[in-house]
C-alpha cells in the first residue's frame, strides 16, 4: 500500500502544494485554505475566477460544505471512482477560487490520492501544470515544471490520459436537469444514458 510520509502531510498542513498521482492526470495538491489556495494559484498562474475541485477519499469528507443530494450519491456510485467530478451546492458560500456557491467534487480512486485526503481531508484537484501548457505526464515531470521541491511529490502512476467529467445536475426541474461541463473519461453517452434509465 502507497504511504504519504509524515514529513509530506506536515507539509502540506503548513500550506504546501504538492504533485500527486491520480487515476486520470497527475494532481496539484493543497488544503483548501486561504494560505494554500495562494501558493496553487501562483503556481499555476491561474485566474481566481477559474475555480478549482476538490478530491476526497469519500463524499462524508465534503458534507459540512456542500449538499449532496442522495440521487447524486446514487449516480456518482454508478461509475467507476475517480472519472466523475460533480458540482454541488455550497452550504455557505466559500472561496471564489473554490466555486464560491458552487464546487466540484471528485470521490479518489488512486491509492496514493485516496491516501492523501485521508489524512488531510480534501484536497484541490487540479491538474500539475501552468494555466494553458499541456499537462506532464507523470507526477515527477509535473513537480519540475512547476519547481517543486522533493518533499512535495507523492509517488505514483497514473493510469489513463483523459481527466474527470465535469457534471453538474439541477435538481429544482421536474426531471433532473443534467449538464456536462467538460467531457473527459467518462462518456457524455453514458451520464446521459444513466439519467435516462434511472427510474
Amino acid at each position: 500500500m502507497t504511504v504519504v510520509s509524515d514529513e509530506q502531510i506536515a507539509y502540506i498542513q503548513n500550506g504546501g502544494v504538492v504533485a500527486y498521482p491520480t487515476s486520470t492526470l497527475p494532481g496539484l495538491g493543497c488544503i483548501p485554505t486561504t494560505e494554500g489556495l495562494n501558493r496553487l494559484f501562483e503556481l499555476k498562474s491561474r485566474s481566481s475566477n477559474k475555480p478549482v475541485s476538490l478530491g476526497v477519499a469519500s463524499l462524508d469528507q465534503v458534507a459540512d460544505l456542500v449538499d449532496v443530494d442522495p440521487r447524486i450519491v446514487e449516480f456518482v456510485e454508478a461509475f467507476p471512482r475517480g472519472g466523475l467530478s460533480v458540482i454541488y451546492p455550497a452550504k455557505q458560500t466559500l472561496d471564489i477560487r473554490l466555486g464560491g456557491d458552487f464546487v466540484a467534487v471528485r470521490v479518489f480512486d488512486h491509492p496514493s490520492a485516496r491516501a492523501l485526503s485521508e489524512r488531510v481531508g480534501p484536497v484541490t484537484a487540479t491538474s500539475a501544470n501552468e494555466a494553458g501548457e499541456e499537462p506532464a505526464n507523470t507526477v515527477a515531470e509535473a513537480a519540475l515544471e512547476l519547481g517543486l521541491p522533493e518533499i512535495a511529490v507523492i509517488a505514483g502512476e497514473r493510469a489513463t490520459g483523459l481527466g474527470s467529467t465535469f457534471v453538474k445536475i439541477d435538481f429544482e426541474t421536474h426531471d433532473p436537469l443534467v449538464t456536462i461541463i467538460r467531457e473527459g473519461v467518462v462518456p457524455t453517452r453514458d451520464v446521459v444514458t444513466w439519467w435516462k434509465n434511472r427510474h
